[in-house]
């Protein structure tokens, strides 16, 4: 759905209209559920989020300036309320990634001994023997770099978009997407071992890879 599309669903919301209140949860309902799901790990914790951001988005809805997409405003409520669900259901410090990234000799080489990869999320999701093993990985990053890692490599929001619903600046959110896809790929490289060929994956150090559409939220994940 681009801008224009968007504001005009945007008026029909604000006049109450109720086909536009079903064209909203069916444009936007799948992937919200998907971020919920990605950053929870829980079913009903992620369905409570999705709602529980509907009402918050249909009540703010006088309030809305329209200055960033509407579905950047609604991945905004959704990340914000499933954070605070974390939040609230744990009460020890969220853990360090430290340990998940690359560490390095006075010399420059890595202090581990493997084939340097660390593709974004979605190349790694698209290889069909790989989708179990990633989808594990990725629950274990911790909370603020899960999210980046979802909302940039999986749901494709642009860094902007991202920074938005985050509440963080777009350099913030690059620091943290690096560091997190780092730590993917060492969470993935202790499943499948220290050669990335056994999971059918090239070395990804020196190339950038474009943003497709994966489907986090199929079924056959």
């Amino acid at each position: 759905m681009d801008r224009i599309e968007e504001a005009t669903l945007l008026e029909r919301l604000r006049q109450g209209d109720e086909a536009a209140y079903e064209l909203l949860i069916r444009t936007y309902g799948g992937r919200l559920l998907a971020v919920a799901r990605g950053l929870l790990r829980n079913e009903e914790d992620a369905r409570d989020v999705v709602q529980s951001a509907y009402i918050s988005a249909f009540r703010g809805l006088e309030t809305f300036k329209g200055t960033s997409q509407l579905s950047t405003w609604l991945h905004r409520i959704v990340v914000n309320g499933a954070l605070m669900k974390l939040r609230t259901r744990r009460r020890k410090p969220e853990k360090s990634i430290e340990d998940l990234l690359p560490h390095f000799m006075a010399d420059g080489h890595h202090v581990e001994s493997f084939s340097s990869w660390a593709a974004q999320a979605d190349q790694l999701l698209e290889r069909k023997q790989m989708r179990q093993v990633v989808r594990a990985a990725i629950t274990e990053l911790p909370e603020t770099h899960r999210a980046v890692l979802i909302l940039r490599d999986i749901e494709d929001l642009s860094t902007e978009e991202a920074a938005a619903a985050l509440g963080i600046t777009a350099n913030a959110v690059k620091i943290r997407l690096h560091r997190a896809r780092q730590a993917l790929a060492t969470l993935v490289r202790r499943r499948v071992g220290n050669r990335p060929e056994r999971a059918g994956i090239e070395d990804a150090s020196c190339r950038t890879f474009p943003v497709v559409q994966t489907p986090l939220s199929s079924p056959a994940l």
